[in-house]
């Protein structure tokens, strides 16, 4: 099994993404879900599902974690869904600054629609 490449915590390795992940989360889900699902969803789609439901049900967490399990299988991560949960319920801001740097530690930038140069 793989590990992280950086922790939960580590949001001041890249302290812009983590900026960015607090002030406006539905950019950077939805660049993080671009690079998950090969640019069959686009960041635009992603985001605004992510902030729809969010926004009216509070479920932008759950739709989230599906996409940290979509990273967990495609980096050989070990399964944790309890622990994903939890995660993406009380430590949205990190766990999105997570994924974020995981990508982009991993050659696939969200910023830069997952290809790094």
């Amino acid at each position: 099994m793989g590990k992280w490449t950086t922790g939960l915590c580590g949001c001041f390795e890249d302290f812009n993404s983590y900026c960015c992940a607090c002030l406006c989360p539905c950019v950077v889900v939805g660049r993080n879900i671009n690079v998950l699902d090969q640019g069959n969803t686009s960041c635009c789609t992603g985001g605004t599902v992510f902030c729809l439901l969010h926004s009216m049900a509070g479920l932008g967490c759950l739709y989230s974690c599906l996409y940290r399990g979509k990273l967990r299988n495609k980096f050989g991560l070990p399964p944790e869904p309890c622990n994903d949960i939890c995660t993406e319920c009380w430590c949205l801001c990190c766990s999105i600054a997570q994924t974020y740097r995981e990508l982009k530690n991993r050659n696939m930038d969200p910023a830069l629609g997952g290809f790094n140069p």
